[in-house]
């Protein structure tokens, strides 16, 4: 990866032109994914990639180190939910890493799906074959693959209007109030810890719906639909309103009774392509997050939502 800074000698420029001029071998639509991503600050702030520089202007940009394009087929055991020649969703566990990333070559979920579909080499983004949506490593639950390039766009487009359904379970310290709302606020990767996402002005908006479904002593258990797909959302958002996700020391949510942080990706719905045939998964709680909540270590109180109570409908 590498790092630079640089000094604007211009007024009024783009920061998109400005830098893909200076960074030659970046191209403009490089340079506008970094800066989406918060990898170029404009005076130690995020930064759109419409915004009008000044002269005298400190631009930081750093660029990543790209994972290698060969991604090694790896046989390992998948939990199918449900595959046809065009689309494969996977029931994730926790601990896995979705795509390799540099010091993280191998034992990755793309690793296992290329030496179950070794055509998916040439569906999607290099180093992330068939991939259209993502899970943190610790996050378990669905996600869905596309296995051609025609589900690939037809995927990553209802992604982009927002008409797939993508619903959480987690656990969170605190009780919410009100027990149920809309948390909006825009997420960029924090400028002053650079391995954090957080709420920062200027970055990509951001919105999650949140339920409570149970309150435990001390915890209360949602249900969470995040209406945009930014890089740790839902943790930042809980984190942001003083309720951070139970066992993500990230965020603040450290606790004795679990390891990872309490996030399963519950229920997963999209249009099958290429017929648009609307269809919808379900994924049960893993083991680990059914001992936590049965566990002694917390005790439910009254407080029940009504059985068959759904979030509202993205307005």
């Amino acid at each position: 990866m590498t790092t630079e800074s640089i000094i604007c000698l211009v007024q009024g420029e783009r920061l998109d032109s400005y830098v893909a001029g200076v960074r030659n071998d970046l191209s403009r639509s490089q340079v506008q994914r970094l800066i989406r991503e918060g990898h170029i600050l404009v005076n130690g702030r995020v930064a759109r990639p419409s915004a009008r520089l000044q002269r005298g202007d400190s631009i930081r940009v750093h660029v990543p180190e790209a994972p290698d394009e060969a991604v090694v087929p790896e046989d390992m055991p998948l939990r199918i939910i449900y595959e046809d020649m065009h689309v494969l969703v996977v029931d994730k566990p926790p601990g896995l890493t979705v795509h390799p990333a540099p010091g993280h070559a191998r034992g990755t979920l793309v690793n296992a799906l290329i030496a179950r579909h070794p055509e998916l080499e040439s569906v999607g983004a290099p180093g992330r074959p068939g991939l259209v949506h993502r899970l943190d490593k610790d996050t378990s639950g669905l996600m869905v693959v596309a296995l051609t390039q025609e589900a690939h766009a037809s995927l990553s487009r209802q992604l982009r209007e927002r008409t797939v359904t993508k619903v959480y379970m987690t656990l969170v310290l605190g009780y919410p109030e009100p027990p149920e709302g809309l948390v909006e606020a825009p997420i960029a990767r924090d400028p002053r810890q650079r391995q954090r996402m957080g709420v920062v002005e200027g970055g990509r908006a951001a919105a999650t719906r949140y339920r409570t479904v149970q309150r435990y002593k001390g915890y209360t258990l949602l249900e969470v639909r995040p209406h945009t797909g930014r890089t740790h959302q839902i943790r930042v958002h809980m984190y942001s309103i003083g309720h951070p996700v139970a066992g993500d020391a990230r965020y603040g949510g450290r606790v004795p009774f679990l390891r990872r942080q309490f996030l399963h990706a519950h229920r997963l719905g999209f249009g099958l392509p290429p017929t648009g045939e609307q269809v919808e998964f379900e994924s049960a709680l893993p083991p680990d997050l059914e001992e936590a909540l049965a566990g002694h270590a917390l005790a439910p109180t009254d407080f029940v939502r009504t059985a068959g109570e759904g979030l509202p409908s993205t307005p």
